[in-house]
């Protein structure tokens, strides 16, 4: 993942922002400690992007990825419409505990700019149903110019998105951030709809760790910059999400991306030992062993 990309990333002020005081108020609305569903994962599985992820002689990629990983960040889904078999197939493939979480596809963000594309959405969420149980949260990244003044154009979507379908929404356009009024309109929107608000976090785009939940999901894409700070980042990741969780927080779906993806099972298996003991969760830690024969290459 190559967007908020820096050159020297040690320049980079990573410390967190204070949590937003209406991701306060939100969360103390909700039953708090309560044990949270955590889910982490990469972008991909594909070996060509995991180098050294696979044992040798691997088979199926995807089936391996899942008994390592509880979850995907299925980016596959954005460049082009998968047809219901597709998913019934991947479904088949992994464990009954995993889930994906597909992006919407670039018809729908990119080329219509969410107009005219019911019948996409519809085609969509009839082929991404059939994985049933292990649907997760749909994601819908918008275009870095899709600025605010396509409010309109982001409401309607919003509003028209089916109820009990989960969904999570990601701006960049810096005027969604800027504009203080335009921020609390927009993240209004979210709150009242029941729509996660995705937090990116990625060196050059500090803008976007706006730390302004709208629902009870925190939808973290976590950007490295193949960098040794990016392990005490993640640190500081898992004091957050635990204060998080304290005040209400149920749902943590976090998903690791690195400009040079080999190494986020590294970064994945990290974090997940930090999480399982600070959040009283107990994931497995993605390929121990092989994870660790990477690390000396």
């Amino acid at each position: 993942m190559k967007f908020g990309k820096v050159a020297q990333p040690e320049l980079i002020d990573f410390t967190l922002p204070e949590t937003h005081p209406k991701t306060i108020e939100l969360l103390n609305s909700y039953e708090k400690s309560r044990t949270p569903n955590v889910y982490v994962g990469c972008a991909k599985w594909n070996k060509a992007d995991l180098k050294g992820f696979y044992p040798r002689g691997t088979k199926d990629e995807l089936e391996y990825y899942s008994k390592q990983f509880n979850s995907i960040e299925l980016n596959a889904t954005f460049y082009r419409q998968f047809p219901a078999e597709q998913f019934e197939k991947w479904k088949a493939k992994t464990p009954k505990n995993f889930k994906f979480f597909p992006k919407l596809g670039q018809e729908i963000s990119h080329w219509k700019r969410l107009q005219g594309v019911q019948d996409a959405v519809n085609v969509y969420l009839d082929n991404a149903s059939h994985l049933q149980e292990k649907l997760g949260t749909i994601f819908l990244q918008l275009h870095a110019n899709f600025g605010n003044k396509n409010f309109e154009r982001l409401q309607n979507f919003v509003v028209s998105w089916p109820k009990g379908i989960p969904l999570a929404i990601e701006v960049r356009h810096p005027d969604w951030f800027e504009d203080i009024m335009v921020f609390e309109e927009f993240t209004q929107l979210f709150e009242e709809h029941n729509i996660a608000n995705v937090l990116v976090d990625t060196a050059g785009r500090r803008d976007m760790m706006h730390m302004r939940l709208t629902n009870n999901e925190a939808f973290v894409r976590y950007v490295g910059a193949n960098h040794p700070s990016d392990y005490t980042r993640l640190d500081d990741w898992v004091v957050r999400l635990k204060e998080w969780n304290d005040l209400g927080l149920d749902n943590i779906h976090f998903f690791i991306h690195q400009n040079l993806e080999v190494e986020s099972p590294l970064l994945a298996a990290y974090f997940i030992k930090k999480l399982n003991k600070e959040l009283g969760v107990d994931l497995k830690i993605p390929n121990e062993e092989n994870n660790q024969q990477m690390s000396l290459l």
